[in-house]
């Protein structure tokens, strides 16, 4: 895992799923975070038209560019639905953070040879 962890945040350019304008909740938090680690970060939330002046996007899959890795932050049901759409687009990393993940959409991603982070969280692991 560990091992993954690291080829997971070596990745240079990300997507956030259930990115928040509200900077009390995680989506905002993550969003932030990967941006101040100097990482390049979409918003994906269909419900907001941009964060913090950056444009948000309604879905992976109207991305202008695909993302190497994809932080989720939303229920278990939705990161399910996530999922399988990383495995139609060809993304092949996904960090599930504490709370959004369930046994299903792991094994889903693992079966379609997505290496799936879960149990960790991606705030913890790109603090400088």
């Amino acid at each position: 895992m560990p091992s993954d962890i690291d080829q997971v945040l070596s990745q240079k350019t990300w997507a956030v799923v259930g990115v928040s304008n509200n900077t009390s909740k995680y989506g905002y938090k993550v969003f932030n975070q990967l941006k101040k680690a100097g990482y390049s970060v979409f918003a994906i939330n269909p419900g907001l038209a941009s964060i913090d002046g950056d444009s948000c996007y309604p879905s992976l899959a109207a991305l202008p560019k695909k993302p190497d890795a994809v932080s989720i932050v939303v229920p278990p049901k939705i990161t399910e639905q996530i999922i399988s759409e990383c495995a139609s687009l060809g993304i092949s990393n996904v960090w599930m953070q504490p709370g959004s993940e369930s046994k299903r959409a792991i094994q889903d991603g693992e079966k379609q040879g997505i290496t799936v982070i879960h149990s960790h969280c991606v705030l913890i692991h790109t603090r400088k």
